[in-house]
């Protein structure tokens, strides 16, 4: 009998059991940007959602959200499947009912990295910002890195806005303060934290800014850029007035401390950042309110006027890697402000939001590309249009 039950629990193991069905734990919901232009530059404003198809990796997707946004105006709009959101620094409480707006704009006041005498220039700016770019409808909110203590949540009063302008305080360091300041082993301390600390804060409203759907979501990025090892020679000459030696210098290479790795760390934490920026469908436009630079302030003496050289060009490519690796524009070396600030209303103006689930639940596939594509019809030649989109995202680790 004992050998019965058994036998008959081997045959039972041994046969083969139904598939189960698979359970999907979480939904990753991808959404884009789009801007098609025709041959003579033109916004194509009268595609449906069946005239795109979007792939992932290769792999068509479905659309489950369509909206088209024409005129800084939502013209057609199909509701998200996406989880709900929560209200908090960067959602209002409730949208007028009225309310038809497309665009929503975060402005980042990275007063860290703005001179105290440039404040003047950088109110007149943003005052431009609100006349030219941020319209009635819009939604806005005002964030500064520093000194300012500016935290405007999102709301479309532009009074709040003209009252945060006067509260704008630059704070950055001075080319004699860098020089000044001891250095370790990466150079100026005081640098790096004041780079970690505006990087961070936008980082951190770029991960809220993802709750918003739907909506061109765009980043007014204002700041003079990054440089981590700025006036390099000026540093060692003022060391070496400091500490004057009679010594044999010390030939030995690995005995020598440096900034060595100052353009790889600055541009792996910039490549953090707009990772954060493209997982939120947000384009970031960075200014450089200091406008075509012609050369240091007349009191800066200890300064060498190759190391300042330097040191623009590579603050500037800092904020030309930001915008470009988002979408955006880069407003730098320029003082036309307003003709720079029509080109981004422009491009924040006419789009559409494509979204969709993606099909791929591997979460090891983190680099994702996307590609999207206009359908040809009998009236219609697709290769015709460009298309401005982001082609690739990050999967954020759980």
């Amino acid at each position: 009998m004992r050998t019965l039950i058994l036998t008959a629990a081997l045959l039972a193991q041994a046969a083969p059991q139904p598939a189960r069905q698979a359970i999907r734990s979480g939904v990753t919901y991808v959404s884009t940007d789009v801007v098609v232009r025709n041959e003579r530059g033109q916004f194509v404003a009268d595609l449906a959602r069946t005239d795109f198809d979007v792939f992932e990796d290769g792999v068509q997707q479905e659309i489950v959200t369509f909206v088209l946004t024409h005129g800084g105006r939502v013209i057609a709009e199909v509701p998200p499947v996406a989880a709900g959101t929560t209200e908090g620094i960067l959602l209002p409480p409730a949208r007028p009912p009225n309310d038809a707006s497309g665009r929503v704009f975060l402005i980042f006041v990275d007063d860290h990295h703005l001179s105290a005498r440039s404040t003047p220039r950088v109110r007149d700016l943003l005052r431009k910002v609100s006349s030219e770019l941020i319209h009635d409808g819009d939604l806005f909110g005002i964030v500064s890195s520093g000194y300012s203590s500016i935290a405007v949540d999102m709301t479309y009063d532009k009074k709040r806005l003209t009252e945060a302008i006067e509260k704008i305080t630059g704070g950055g360091l001075l080319p004699s303060e860098v020089i000044g300041t001891p250095a370790g082993a990466q150079g100026p301390p005081e640098v790096r934290h004041r780079a970690h600390v505006a990087l961070s804060s936008a980082y951190e409203i770029l991960q809220k800014f993802a709750q918003v759907h739907n909506r061109r979501k765009s980043f007014i990025y204002v700041s003079e850029g990054y440089d981590f090892d700025p006036f390099s020679k000026s540093r060692a000459k003022a060391v070496s007035e400091r500490y004057p030696s009679d010594r044999v210098p010390d030939t030995n290479p690995f005995s020598k401390t440096g900034n060595e790795f100052a353009a790889a760390d600055l541009a792996a934490e910039l490549s953090e950042l707009t990772r954060a920026a493209n997982r939120a469908n947000t384009t970031i436009y960075t200014i450089d309110p200091r406008g075509l630079v012609a050369g240091p302030d007349l009191d800066q003496t200890t300064l060498d006027s190759a190391d300042w050289q330097d040191h623009i060009r590579e603050t500037q490519s800092s904020l030309r890697v930001i915008a470009e690796l988002t979408g955006g524009i880069p407003v730098v070396n320029t003082n036309d402000f307003t003709r720079a600030l029509k080109r981004i209303d422009a491009d924040t103006s006419d789009y559409y939001v494509l979204g969709y689930n993606s099909s791929n639940l591997d979460p090891l596939k983190r680099n994702r590309a996307i590609e999207i594509k206009v359908k040809s019809t009998p009236k219609r030649r697709a290769d015709r249009y460009q298309l401005t989109y982001k082609t690739s995202y990050t999967l954020k680790p759980k």
